[in-house]
């Protein structure tokens, strides 16, 4: 599925921001922002993923547009 809609593999983005990388990052010593990293992490997280569900949505609409334009 990805060989054909590889813009799809930027849905990972948030699986990984979200669920693989907090255990990495659970830190409290170093501040950002007046946040513990890991607060900071999730809110940076947090905004990146809708950027990330939009680069798969603009993929794939332009995928769907050409397949119906060869389809004509």
């Amino acid at each position: 599925m990805f060989r054909q809609r590889p813009h799809l593999l930027w849905l990972l983005v948030p699986f990984v921001l979200f669920l693989v990388a907090p255990p990495w990052v659970n830190r409290v010593d170093p501040v950002v922002v007046g946040l513990p990293f890991l607060a900071f992490w999730l809110l940076v997280s947090t905004l990146v993923t809708p950027v990330a569900v939009w680069l798969a949505y603009r993929g794939d609409r332009r995928l769907m547009k050409r397949r119906a334009e060869v389809a004509k």
